[in-house]
C-alpha cells in the first residue's frame, strides 16, 4: 500500500537543517562550556540572531535573483532533498528556458535558504528546550516564554515561505514572508538583552516620558516603512521611478493608487484579472519615498535625543539612517544593482534590531528618579524630560 504522503523529503531537510546547526552549537560548546547558564543562553541567542539577520539577508538575495521558484515545490526539489536529486526535472526546464524561473543556479540558492532556514529552527528550538530545562531547575531567573513564542513564530515564518513557493510569489505572502523574518529579529533581540540582564552584563536605563514616546513612535514609523518597502519589492516596482528627487520629472506623478494598494492578488495581475498599471507600480514606488522623508528626520531625531541615555543605540541608529538614504537612492540611480538593494534590506533589518536593542535596554523613569542628582542627563535631558 503506497504512503498517502512522502514525508522522506522533510524528514531528510530537517536532517540537513540538524546538519547546519551542529556548526554552531560545537562553537558555543567550545567557546561557553564553563560559563554560566545566562552566559551560555546569551551566546546562543547572540549567535542566533547573527544567523537569522544573515537568513532575512539571504531571502532578499534569493528574491532578487529571481530564485524564488528555483524549486517549484516545497519543502523538497522536485520530490529531492536537493538538486543533485532533481537533476532531470531542472534540466528539462532549463532547457525550455534557459533564464527561466527553473535553472541549476536558482535551485541551488533557493535551497541552500531553506537548509539556512532549517537550522537557524534548530538553533532556536534548541534555545527555547534549554530555557525551560534550566528554568525548571530554578537557575535561570528568566522566562522561558519568550523563546517559545520565537519558536512558535519561526514555524509561522516557514508556512508563509511555503506559501511563497506554492502560491507562486503572491505578493502579500511574500512580503509578510519577509516581515515575519524581521518580527523574529526582533524577539531574538527581545531575548538577548534578558538573558544580558540575568548575568548582570546590562541593567535598563530609564528615560522619560518624551523620549519613551519618541522611541516607540519611531519603532512604529520604521515598520510601516519596511512594509512599504518590501510591498515595492515583492512586486518589482523599484524602477518605476528612475529619478530623483522627482519622478518622471514630475513632482507628483501620475499614480494609481487604488490598484498600487489593492493586496490580495497574483503577481502582476489585478484582482480583477487585468494587468497591473505602470501608474500604480508608480504609486507604490512614490508612497515608498514619501514615507522616507518623514521617516529619515525621525531617525536622526531619535538618534540625538538617545545620545546621552543610550549612546550606541544613538551611533547606530544616525549612521543606520544615513545608510537607508545612500542605499535607497542607490537603488533608483543605479538602477535597481542587486548590492544596493541587498544593503536597503540589511539596513532595514538592522533598524528593527536597534530600535527594539533600544526599547528593552529603556524604561519609562519615575519622577523621582528623573530628580535624582545626575540623572536627568543620563535619561535624555535633549527630550525636554
Amino acid at each position: 500500500m503506497n504512503a498517502l504522503v512522502d514525508l522522506s523529503p522533510a524528514l531528510r531537510l530537517m536532517l540537513l537543517g540538524l546538519v547546519v546547526a551542529l556548526g554552531p552549537l560545537a562553537w558555543l560548546w567550545v567557546r561557553g562550556r564553563k560559563a554560566a547558564p545566562a552566559r551560555r543562553l546569551a551566546m546562543l541567542t547572540g549567535l542566533t540572531l547573527f544567523l537569522t539577520f544573515d537568513l532575512v539577508l539571504f531571502g532578499a538575495f534569493t528574491r532578487l535573483t529571481d530564485s524564488g521558484l528555483g524549486c517549484p515545490d516545497w519543502p523538497g526539489c522536485y520530490a529531492s532533498a536537493s538538486p543533485f536529486g532533481a537533476h532531470a526535472q531542472i534540466s528539462a526546464e532549463q532547457a525550455q528556458m534557459p533564464t527561466g524561473p527553473v535553472t541549476h543556479t536558482k535551485a541551488w540558492i533557493e535551497m541552500v535558504h531553506r537548509y539556512l532556514a532549517m537550522g537557524v529552527g534548530v538553533l532556536i528550538l534548541t534555545l527555547a528546550t534549554a530555557t525551560w530545562v534550566l528554568r525548571r531547575r530554578h537557575v535561570l531567573p528568566v522566562s522561558p516564554w519568550w523563546p517559545t513564542a520565537s519558536l512558535a513564530w519561526v514555524c509561522l515564518v516557514g508556512a508563509f515561505g511555503a506559501l511563497t513557493v506554492t502560491m507562486k510569489l503572491f505578493p502579500a505572502i511574500v512580503t509578510l514572508h519577509l516581515l515575519g523574518g524581521l518580527v523574529l529579529l526582533a524577539l531574538l533581540c527581545r531575548q538577548a538583552v534578558e538573558y544580558r540582564h540575568a548575568e548582570g552584563a546590562s541593567v535598563r536605563v530609564g528615560v522619560g516620558a518624551g523620549l519613551r514616546t519618541l522611541l516607540v513612535a519611531t519603532f512604529a514609523a520604521v515598520w510601516l516603512q519596511v512594509a512599504l518597502g518590501g510591498w515595492v519589492s515583492t512586486n518589482y516596482a523599484v524602477l518605476a521611478c528612475t529619478d530623483f528627487p522627482t519622478c518622471h520629472g514630475r513632482w507628483w506623478p501620475e499614480m494609481d493608487f487604488a490598484q498600487a494598494f489593492d493586496i490580495w492578488r497574483p503577481l502582476g495581475v489585478t484582482s480583477d484579472g487585468g494587468n497591473v498599471s505602470f501608474a500604480a507600480l508608480t504609486a507604490k514606488h512614490y508612497v515608498h519615498r514619501l514615507a522616507a522623508y518623514a521617516v529619515l528626520p525621525l531617525l536622526l531625531a531619535t538618534a540625538w535625543q538617545l545620545r546621552a541615555a543610550l549612546p550606541r543605540q544613538a551611533r547606530a541608529l544616525a549612521a543606520l539612517a544615513a545608510w537607508q538614504l545612500l542605499s535607497g537612492l542607490s537603488n533608483v540611480v543605479l538602477g535597481w544593482p542587486l548590492l544596493g538593494a541587498l544593503a536597503h534590506t540589511g539596513g532595514a533589518a538592522a533598524l528593527v534590531v536597534v530600535l527594539t536593542w533600544a526599547l528593552c535596554e529603556s524604561r519609562a523613569a519615575r519622577g523621582s528618579e528623573l530628580a535624582a542628582p545626575g540623572l536627568r542627563m543620563a535619561t535624555g535631558r535633549g527630550a525636554g524630560t
